[in-house]
């Protein structure tokens, strides 16, 4: 940090007064991090990137205080919720303050199929509180136990839920989203309906979220149900199957070939050696046409209700992104892609991707709904050799009509699948962030155009 930062931090924690800071180098370079080294190719680039100082605010006045103070001595701002993204969404580039948002966690109210809560409110907290007025949240990462809903919002696309409910992009996925702005008279703004979307996976650097607005579905009691198959393209059948069942109530269907499930601890004795399993989670009155619908092409070796207390590993825990990481733990050579197959071609793709790559790429998908459509995300497991044969297989997914999100870039524009930022999103940057000091550097497209 040069003389002149330095003294600008120095005067900006002079003025922030008694908002809580965290000054202690160990404990900011750590909470300066997320999962990022699931990438090697990020885990070089972003290791050693660390804030300055950490800012805890206790409501959205400090909020609002901190906004002002870091526009007025031009120090950057990164917001943080719970640190568990994967490509360093919360990681900041060039220092200056990062804004911890988890003091922000009340939960405002609960209507009927509606839920308002602080940006810093745990998703596992949310679902409690509406469960016990018979909702739920219609997604959730498989981080929901120590995920934020505003990191969620500002970091991700969708996860537990979106078989039912597609991702957070749908409409009516994201009701409202309440902003302030990085200014030096600071705004605070409510983005409702499609307008909310600017800030969605927009990694914090389109306003600081402080509250959302976020849809519930009827709370089932849900079981937690493993398929064991021979051969891994049946089980990706059957999961197609079921998803195109829309009688029948469901949260995930998740296929994974042998041997991701040997990595998969608890879950391990439910997975045969040299299966491949299908994970789903079924509500308790469709389970038996679920059954009905396996017949006899699979067999159930684990069937129990969710259970997500802190002692249980629950099965969500296993799917989406901790599929990568229950490999990760006892694998470090690994890394992962996150692709999407074309809807009209799912299986034909599931069947050609095998074919061409084999066990250098070990394939988990997960069936979602996009754009109205059931199709599935993948997931898998890559042999990592060297950046260039990454490249290379991303490159012949892409040739075949199977789109990547590419999880080895910081940027929002290059971790889209459409390789550029939305317009909406980055005009809204210019009227939110016009000095550009909301995590810099993570939306490459933009240009300041105030000194």
């Amino acid at each position: 940090m040069n003389d002149l930062a330095s003294n600008a931090l120095d005067r900006l924690v002079a003025d922030l007064g008694d908002i809580p800071v965290v000054t202690e180098e160990k404990v900011v370079r750590r909470r300066s991090r997320d999962f990022f080294w699931y990438s090697p190719i990020l885990n070089a680039q972003l290791d050693g990137k660390s804030a300055d100082l950490i800012v805890l605010p206790r409501n959205e006045d400090d909020v609002v205080r901190a906004a002002s103070l870091c526009a007025r001595h031009r120090v950057p701002m990164t917001v943080r919720g719970g640190g568990t993204g994967n490509y360093g969404q919360a990681v900041p580039l060039q220092g200056g303050v990062l804004l911890d948002i988890s003091g922000l966690d009340s939960i405002e109210w609960i209507k009927p199929g509606v839920v308002r809560v602080g940006a810093g409110a745990k998703m596992n907290a949310i679902d409690a509180a509406a469960q016990a007025q018979g909702r739920e949240l219609r997604m959730h990462p498989s981080t929901k136990r120590t995920a934020t809903i505003g990191g969620f919002v500002a970091g991700g696309s969708g996860g537990i839920g979106s078989v039912a409910y597609g991702g957070l992009r749908e409409p009516g996925n994201i009701l409202a989203a309440r902003i302030v702005t990085l200014e030096e008279e600071p705004r605070v703004i409510e983005l409702r309906g499609d307008a909310a979307q600017k800030v969605n996976r927009a990694y914090g650097t389109t306003g600081i979220i402080t509250a959302l607005e976020m849809p519930l579905a009827p709370a089932w009691k849900w079981i937690d149900v493993v398929v064991v198959f021979d051969d891994f393209v049946e089980a990706a059948a059957f999961g197609y199957e079921a998803a195109l069942a829309d009688g029948i109530v469901k949260k995930v269907l998740a296929p994974v070939t042998w041997p991701l499930p040997s990595y998969f601890g608890a879950l391990k004795p439910y997975c045969p050696d040299g299966k491949s399993v299908l994970m789903a989670m079924i509500a308790e009155p469709s389970l038996e046409s679920f059954k009905s619908l396996l017949g006899r092409r699979g067999n159930i070796t684990l069937e129990m209700p969710t259970d997500d207390s802190l002692s249980r590993v629950p099965l969500y825990e296993y799917c989406w992104n901790h599929t990568t990481l229950q490999v990760l733990k006892t694998d470090r050579s690994v890394t992962y892609l996150q692709c999407l197959y074309p809807h009209d071609r799912v299986l034909e793709k599931v069947v050609e991707m095998r074919e061409l790559f084999g066990d250098e790429v070990l394939q988990h998908l997960e069936f979602i709904r996009f754009g109205g459509r059931v199709t599935c995300s993948s997931l898998p497991v890559i042999r990592y050799t060297d950046s260039d044969r990454l490249n290379e297989i991303i490159r012949l997914h892409e040739e075949r009509g199977v789109f990547i999100a590419n999880p080895h870039v910081f940027t929002v524009e290059d971790g889209s699948r459409y390789k550029r930022a939305d317009a909406d999103q980055l005009g809204f940057k210019h009227e939110v962030d016009p000095f550009g000091l909301l995590n810099p550097g993570k939306m490459r497209s933009f240009v300041s155009a105030r000194l």
